[in-house]
């Protein structure tokens, strides 16, 4: 038998089209699987991904158990942990999917100064970061010219799971952790969240396909509808292999549209691994005039702005966990070019709370919409009450979340400051700005 040879799980929580694993299984030593629950990320992940978090682990463990392996758990640092693991099993190499961020690239640091032989491999993504490049670039800064590339990409692909795997004895797991109920993680844990783990991702991917794809170009901006895919956690936490995705819905009709969003996610990731200040920096200056008020910013941080297509997007956030794509755009337009408040005030709220929350795309989102991104109309006009009629026509999405308004009907939802003579809806707010008309 061969040189053991460690696994380090981190955003690919699952056992399907995974190259850092099957890498370390057509080895010829014993796999070790590890995930390292390291403070420097847990202590200031929102409890909603701490709870995902926990239920992925849990969910992998059980599917590399199936297989004769297991996930080991650790509590640490990471690169001291994968020391000594490496130190107690007798392992050399060590296999992991390669991140784009500043702790990923930090992370692989530590690992590589451990002496340890380390390999990345690409997982994260359909197309790797830096798998297309502009000519005299490093990376794309506009997405149509990146699409346009990414779309003749050849793509690797998917790989089974393994069959069996072989761990080396008397190797102690570790305890599966209680990360959805141990107070520590920011913001509150979302009443309605969905949960998480490789085997409902994959029922979820499977629903979706059947039963929500071909309709996806046409509805997928239909608020009340919430015909969006519902998997972006899974792609967060790599419960799903993005590429799997993308193969599985490109032929299918609107599988197209589809895959051009799966596109824009590669795109963030490839600006942050760029550009891993993203989530302090502006990418673009653009020497915005920000203003700091904190009773606005904690009226949009409740729900309580008295626009609704805004209040219901983010109390949306505070039920779920989660919140349609369309009123994440309308929510931090409001934000940050209406009430001219920093976009990193917004995207640290955001990240307090969502479930899917990622650098790459949280911030490279946020700082698009807040005109200091990727986006080639720094300006874009955003008004809040044209988005809500024609997003949400009949107010149907807003009444769902802002039960305040459940007695108007119709789109007079949207303007309840024009009620009862223009004194509004009793225990609803006046609009802190103006929502546009």
């Amino acid at each position: 038998m061969g040189t053991p040879v460690i696994v380090l799980f981190t955003q690919d929580l699952r056992p399907h089209d995974h190259p850092a694993l099957t890498t370390a299984v057509r080895a010829t030593g014993p796999v070790v699987p590890v995930f390292v629950l390291d403070p420097a990320i847990l202590g200031r992940a929102a409890r909603n991904r701490r709870a995902h978090l926990g239920e992925a682990l849990a969910d992998l463990r059980s599917g590399l158990r199936e297989r004769g392996g297991d996930l080991l758990l650790r509590r640490g640092d990471t690169a001291t942990e994968v020391r000594r693991l490496a130190e107690e099993t007798g392992a050399g190499a060590v296999h992991l999917s390669a991140g784009v961020t500043g702790f990923a690239a930090r992370r692989l640091e530590a690992l590589r100064a451990t002496g340890l032989e380390v390999s990345t491999h690409p997982g994260l993504t359909v197309v790797p970061p830096g798998g297309v490049t502009p000519a005299g670039g490093d990376h794309y800064k506009v997405f149509t010219p990146y699409w346009r590339a990414w779309e003749g990409t050849r793509w690797r692909e998917p790989l089974p799971a393994p069959d069996s795997l072989d761990l080396p004895p008397g190797l102690e797991p570790g305890a599966l952790p209680d990360l959805a109920h141990d107070g520590e993680g920011t913001g509150n844990l979302a009443p309605d969240r969905a949960a998480g783990g490789w085997t409902r991702a994959r029922d979820r991917l499977r629903a979706w396909l059947d039963d929500g794809l071909a309709d996806y170009g046409d509805r997928h901006d239909d608020l009340p509808g919430a015909a969006t895919s519902g998997l972006s956690a899974d792609l967060r936490f790599g419960c799903l292999s993005p590429l799997e995705v993308a193969v599985a819905a490109r032929d299918r009709p609107g599988g197209s549209e589809f895959v051009r969003q799966l596109a824009w996610r590669d795109f963030h990731h490839q600006v942050t691994a760029a550009f891993p200040r993203i989530t302090t920096d502006d990418y673009r200056p653009r020497d915005s005039e920000w203003r700091r008020d904190p009773d606005a910013l904690a009226a949009w941080r409740e729900g309580r702005t008295g626009v609704p297509i805004v209040d219901a997007g983010m109390r949306q956030l505070l039920r779920e966990g989660f919140m349609h794509n369309r009123t994440r755009m309308i929510t931090a337009a409001f934000l940050t070019r209406t009430l001219r408040v920093h976009w990193r005030e917004g995207a640290a709220h955001f990240d307090a709370h969502l479930t899917d929350g990622d650098v790459a795309n949280e911030y490279g989102n946020w700082q698009w919409t807040a005109g200091t991104g990727n986006d080639t109309r720094p300006n874009r006009a955003f008004n809040p009450s044209r988005q809500a009629r024609r997003f949400d026509p009949e107010g149907v999405y807003v009444r769902r979340y802002v039960p305040e308004l459940a007695d108007l009907p119709g789109a007079r939802a949207h303007a309840p400051w024009l009620e009862a003579d223009g004194d509004g809806v009793e225990g609803y707010p006046s609009p802190i700005a103006d929502p546009g008309r």
